[in-house]
């Protein structure tokens, strides 16, 4: 059975352990194995950091949330995540709610007066290019990724 690493900002909701076992009960239902992030109890920075790090390692795909976090971009975490697993070789599915391009988003400037890409995309292209990009929730995006195997 595959396993799929559960990346992205979920893990910060006050019920991120019920939705950790919701999104793998989803896994489960395809045939996957969903590895969730807090899985394991480990403390401090350091030792997240490297479970986590073991967790990608040890997935097959990864599965990530990169709606956006805390303002107009996606999780930095996760997108470390994302990046790591591309270095690695692994199949990298990202799912959000909204994929219009970043321009479509943000305009041709951002409230910096920084121009935004324009590659018709809708996420920075050094995602959007090597990922899946799904549109919908976590169930499209795991139902995408049977449909893809």
């Amino acid at each position: 059975m595959k396993k799929i690493y559960l990346a992205g900002f979920d893990v910060f909701y006050p019920d991120a352990e019920q939705r950790g076992e919701r999104m793998k009960k989803i896994c489960k239902e395809y045939g996957f194995t969903g590895l969730f992030p807090l899985d394991k109890r480990v403390n401090g920075a350091d030792e997240i950091y490297r479970a986590n790090i073991r967790l990608i390692e040890q997935c097959d795909i990864v599965a990530a949330n990169m709606n956006s976090f805390r303002g107009k971009e996606p999780d930095s975490g996760t997108a470390f995540e994302i990046g790591y697993a591309t270095a690695l070789g692994k199949k990298v599915y990202c799912y959000m709610d909204d994929t219009r391009s970043l321009r479509e988003k943000i305009g041709e400037l951002d409230e910096n007066g920084l121009t935004v890409e324009d590659f018709d995309l809708p996420l920075n292209i050094m995602i959007s290019v090597p990922c899946v990009i799904v549109r919908g929730v976590f169930s499209d995006c795991i139902k995408t990724i049977k449909d893809k195997q």
